[in-house]
């Protein structure tokens, strides 16, 4: 699965799609945020085509949250074509970017969020770090959280907890094992 469609014109991929004039034609790309933490990839030209950088490795103390509004609101920005979110491999840095802009521009909670992405790419995998500044950002948006990391045999995972206004609530099944 090269590259996924998470809502109509959000692709969501890793660094070998992005670098394929076929696959941003094909799609309509006109606006590619570039999570893979390398600053000069070699992009097909494409007029009219724009280029964020989010320049974050993909290790749990990066603050990637400090781009979670910046990206949201570019994509959200983009009108004239579609956009593509990518890092290394399309499993961390970019399906975290785009489940903090569906909190944020389209009021998901984030194991909603979750949910949907891992509809469209079954084997995203956001490190803990980042689950926990998704987290943080879920609280500030909504006042509540929906996912929390517990521990277990596997080490500490995130764990969807049941849909429910009360911020106590029971744990529903764990992500990502």
């Amino acid at each position: 699965m090269a590259v996924s469609e998470v809502r109509p014109g959000l692709f969501l991929s890793g660094l070998d799609s992005a670098l394929k004039l076929s696959v941003l034609t094909s799609r309509n790309i006109l606006l590619i945020v570039n999570a893979s933490g390398l600053e000069d990839v070699p992009y097909p030209e494409r007029e009219g085509m724009g280029i964020l950088q989010v320049l974050i490795q993909d290790r749990p103390d990066e603050p990637l949250s400090r781009y979670f509004d910046l990206v949201a609101q570019r994509i959200h920005q983009n009108r004239t074509g579609g956009t593509l979110v990518h890092c290394s491999a399309g499993r961390s840095r970019s399906p975290t970017l785009i489940m903090a802009y569906l909190m944020r521009f389209e009021g998901l909670n984030l194991r909603r969020a979750h949910e949907l992405v891992l509809d469209q790419r079954p084997f995203i995998r956001p490190n803990g770090g980042f689950w926990r500044q998704l987290m943080d950002y879920e609280k500030k948006l909504l006042g509540r959280n929906t996912v929390r990391m517990t521990k277990t045999p596997s080490g500490v995972l995130p764990e969807a907890l049941q849909d429910s206004e009360d911020s106590n609530s029971q744990p529903e099944y764990c992500i990502n094992i």
